[in-house]
């Protein structure tokens, strides 16, 4: 049975139209309308020793602009670290001006203690990269590992190495530094392809 060329017409307009659709709907979710980010600082918060990392992105590689660990001495006082976090990144911030941050994301702890205190620190990088005007997202630990390493459960050391081996560096970073790099890593990585789970903004 023959068919004239407009009915054949039709045919492929109605098999079109979904895909049609389906693009539009992935288009609205997807990475390619977050605003484009050239230097991105990420940062691993943590009370005695916040990781911060900031890369910008280049070819064939991202170059870093800073790596290192907000250190405090074990005997200063709570309030006295979370200004020293604040502060110090402030100074990087201002330094190196990024326009996006990528910061860890809260995880479940057993120790309800040990959960606040991260919360804390958590607070104190939050406020120096608001103020500053960055746009702030958050990633989940495990899928950072996931990105870099390929395995959600990756230890410290994997994550370095794979981290060294990205940014092209003489020598693994430290593991706070190298968590804050794989951060900004993984967000300029989701940023740039279509993703369906993209970094949460804070």
């Amino acid at each position: 049975m023959g068919i004239t060329p407009q009915q054949f017409e039709q045919m492929k307009n109605r098999v079109a139209a979904p895909r049609r659709a389906a693009t539009r709907v992935f288009e609205r979710t997807g990475a390619p309308h977050r605003k484009p980010h050239h230097v991105i600082i990420g940062i691993d918060p943590s009370l005695r020793g916040t990781g911060f990392g900031i890369i910008r992105l280049a070819r064939p590689q991202p170059m870093v602009l800073a790596q290192g660990t907000v250190k405090v001495p074990p005997g200063c006082e709570r309030s006295r670290c979370l200004l020293q976090i604040t502060q110090t990144l402030r100074g990087i911030i201002q330094q190196h001006r990024p326009s996006v941050c990528i910061i860890e994301s809260l995880f479940y702890a057993q120790n309800l203690q040990t959960a606040l205190i991260m919360g804390e620190a958590r607070g104190a990088s939050l406020v120096a990269a608001a103020e500053a005007g960055l746009e702030i997202f958050e990633i989940a630990p495990r899928k950072v590992k996931q990105a870099i390493v390929g395995y959600g459960a990756a230890q410290k050391l994997a994550v370095a190495k794979m981290v060294q081996h990205l940014l092209g560096l003489a020598d693994p970073p430290a593991p706070d530094a190298a968590d804050a790099l794989a951060l900004a890593l993984t967000y300029a990585q989701e940023n740039g392809r279509f993703s369906l789970t993209p970094p949460k903004k804070v």
